[in-house]
């Protein structure tokens, strides 16, 4: 066998032959490869590996920092175990639980804590942390049998993570030590706690917000955004996950595996049915005033669904609704603007024809019919199918699209004549105690499945466009997020484990070769941990039947 092997490095286009067993951390020593921040780990032939992963056959490699999506996830995991070690240094006995990303940074809370967390904790903690920091200690891998890691995590009380493991059924398993600490994560960390320079801690509601870097400027902290109305439906839907006994993925496993899905789904779908209600309810004291109601929220977040079960819920309270979709009045894909990298921005206000929209807008409110158009995904074209709308005294304009809380988008309808709805799939439920599920990469997944059944896009493009996706949230969609009248979640407790088998073949259909392979294997390893749920009982009015198929309603 020969004793070299070659390493293609894509950041410099280099070629080296290196001894076998070489780490990808001296590949980059010897390449020469500087990035604007520090190496945090690189893609092996478009596999995600971190900087101490071995190479023994040639391999193509391209290194990644923190403004990379896996450079920053492993960031985060890495910081939330100096954040677990600092915590149980300073309180023994206490149980970190990370809930949820909001305020630019994630909220976590303490249980079994004297009291309730102080100011002066928090500083104590953050104090701690940078001292873990500074000593740059490394976050060993150990790899072992499943067997003796689910032991191990027993005999410390973590059944969250034991039980995950026993439903995977791997033979071997990798857990992590920082000093007498153990942790378990869902992906690689980096090296060391030197890398953690940046990070900021803060006493936040009931507990604590993990401050992270900036992308643009990894450099600073994130600035901290009080997001009161997002918070406050994270906190009821994890109150409401605490009430049905499944909080993460093995409680939900459990239940599946007992005969308790139907139920689950049933008690699930009736809350999202009794939320509508409520805010229809509201729009129905004020009807008098309300002229329109805008239902706004990022990719894949369910606003078409929920604006026709709006519609019914308006219509139950004497109020007869009209639905315009705001993707109706994208222009033509010729016409669509560009983001800075040169892709088609389906997320500028600018993708939207304004002045036909506003022409329709103000038609309808003074009583004329209107001819609405339609847009077709596939061929990238608008086209009329003889749909005419009017309104009169008793009806109201209920228009969902990701623009639709933006005020430049409705300038010439007085607020006190509007009420604003944004909805988002807010995953509640986590992996574990120390491990949030992504709420974005829940909506990835509804998209995965959705543009693959319904608009004839593959998981390659699909996560080939979500990055131009996201750029475009955070730029027009996330900023008016906190200014709706109403926040409702659209996530389901049990919708992951309903949408793997679905999700999964379509994942596997790409190639290795493929820049999108690292995610679309991410999210085949995500699904490992789940027990899939079968969708039949699932209500034909349900938001999953939107990305399901199946649906009584007409998209």
């Amino acid at each position: 066998m020969a004793k070299t092997i070659t390493i293609k490095c894509l950041n410099n286009n280099s070629e080296l032959e290196l001894s076998r067993g070489v780490s990808v951390a001296k590949v980059a020593e010897i390449a020469g490869v500087t990035l604007p921040n520090p190496i945090l780990g690189a893609l092996v032939n478009n596999r995600i590996r971190d900087l101490g992963y071995e190479l023994f056959h040639p391999k193509t490699i391209k290194f990644f920092d923190i403004t990379h999506p896996d450079g920053m996830r492993m960031y985060i995991r890495s910081l939330s175990f100096v954040l677990y070690a600092a915590l149980k240094e300073l309180f023994p006995g206490v149980t970190l639980r990370v809930e949820h990303s909001v305020s630019k940074g994630y909220y976590c809370e303490v249980d079994n804590l004297r009291g309730d967390i102080t100011i002066d904790d928090t500083i104590a903690i953050a104090e701690r942390m940078r001292e873990i920091v500074n000593k740059n200690l490394p976050f060993e891998k150990i790899t072992t049998e499943t067997s003796e890691v689910i032991r191990l995590f027993e005999a410390k009380g973590f059944t969250d993570k034991s039980e995950l493991l026993r439903h995977r059924g791997q033979y071997y398993t990798s857990y992590y030590m920082l000093g007498e600490h153990v942790g378990l994560y869902y992906g690689y960390l980096l090296p060391s706690t030197g890398y953690l320079k940046v990070f900021d801690l803060n006493k936040y509601y009931n507990g604590l917000l993990l401050r992270i870097p900036r992308v643009d400027n990894p450099q600073e902290v994130e600035n901290l955004i009080v997001q009161t109305k997002l918070f406050e439906i994270f906190r009821e839907h994890n109150n409401w996950n605490k009430i049905l006994e499944v909080t993460n993925v093995s409680e939900l496993n459990r239940a599946a595996a007992n005969g308790k899905a139907e139920n689950l789904i049933k008690v699930t779908e009736a809350l999202h049915e009794k939320k509508i209600a409520e805010v229809a309810d509201r729009i129905s004291a004020r009807k008098d005033k309300i002229r329109i109601v805008l239902i706004s929220g990022p990719s894949s977040s369910g606003k078409t669904t929920t604006s026709k079960r709006m519609a019914i819920q308006l219509l139950v309270n004497g109020i007869k609704p009209l639905n315009i979709s705001l993707d109706n009045y994208f222009v033509d894909r010729a016409h669509t603007p560009r983001d800075e990298h040169g892709e088609y921005d389906f997320e500028a206000l600018e993708a939207i024809d304004l002045e036909l929209f506003n022409d329709h807008l103000v038609r309808l409110l003074n009583g004329e019919e209107v001819e609405i158009p339609k847009f077709s995904f596939e061929t990238g074209q608008r086209f009329y199918d003889g749909e005419k709308l009017k309104m009169g005294k008793s009806n109201i304009l209920i228009i969902e699209g990701i623009h639709a809380l933006n005020p430049k988008l409705t300038p010439a309808i007085p607020d006190e004549a509007k009420y604003k709805v944004y909805v988002s799939a807010l995953t509640s439920i986590n992996f574990d105690n120390q491990t949030r599920i992504s709420t974005t990469d829940n909506r990835l997944i509804r998209r995965i499945v959705r543009d693959y059944k319904f608009r004839n896009y593959s998981a390659t493009e699909t996560i080939k466009r979500w990055p131009s996706v996201r750029r475009g949230e955070e730029k027009h969609i996330f900023p008016y997020q906190e200014e709706a009248d109403v926040m409702f979640n659209t996530a389901l407790l049990y919708e992951l484990a309903v949408l793997k088998p679905y999700a999964e073949p379509i994942l596997l259909e790409v190639q290795p070769n493929q820049p999108e392979y690292s995610e679309a294997e991410r999210l085949l390893k995500f699904f490992n941990y789940f027990k899939p749920i079968l969708p039949k009982e699932i209500p034909p009015t349900s938001i999953l039947r939107e990305f399901l198929g199946g649906s009584s309603f007409t998209y």
